[in-house]
């Protein structure tokens, strides 16, 4: 079972530009990491977040070494998540905007400073205080491991998905509905 649109890249340029072209078509959920405390606070926008265990609460984010937000970790062993509604595309661009930095991020809009003294974004559709358990540096990056210190969920059921270089909003109402028109008629299809 051979497709003819695949092929064997060898040139690590081309291997880099065809992994980000895969990477693309892999729906992420947009989150705030943030860091830092007191006036020393930044924050990244990130679709790296996942899930790493349940029982113990554990999540995994990946962070570029290079990155503010990373020595911020490092130094204070806590981060934020802050993952967002549909209707927050503004702050995931503001925290993926070049041209702010540190503190200027926050400027104007809510959010308070957790136990560990994090930032946590205000009207978030959930946030979770993290301790760093591990960090594990490889190649570019550092893989943190964080363990829940206390967390917060909105109300409000709504999403932002980056995917194919574009923001995606899943709304739960209108979501579930259209999912349930589709649903239905490939239910009697089978």
């Amino acid at each position: 079972m051979g497709r003819s649109d695949i092929h064997l890249v060898t040139d690590s340029n081309e291997i880099e530009h065809q992994f980000r072209a895969v990477m693309r078509r892999l729906a992420g959920c947009v989150s705030v990491i943030t860091a830092g405390r007191d006036d020393d606070i930044t924050g990244m926008t990130v679709t790296s977040l996942t899930s790493l265990s349940a029982s113990p609460p554990r999540v995994l984010v990946s962070v570029n070494r290079q990155a503010s937000s990373f020595a911020l970790i490092e130094r204070f062993g806590t981060f934020g998540v802050n993952i967002l509604g549909s209707d927050q595309q503004e702050l995931a661009d503001r925290f993926s905007d070049g041209r702010l930095k540190g503190p200027q991020r926050f400027e104007g809009i809510p959010w308070s400073a957790g136990t560990s003294g994090v930032p946590l974004l205000g009207n978030a559709l959930a946030t979770v205080e993290c301790q760093v358990e591990e960090i594990i540096e490889r190649y570019s990056h550092g893989i943190i491991v964080g363990s829940l210190v206390s967390f917060d969920l909105s109300r409000e059921l709504s999403g932002l998905v980056y995917w194919n270089g574009q923001y995606i909003e899943i709304k739960h109402d209108f979501d579930l509905d259209l999912l349930a028109e589709i649903s239905i008629p490939l239910a009697h299809v089978r």
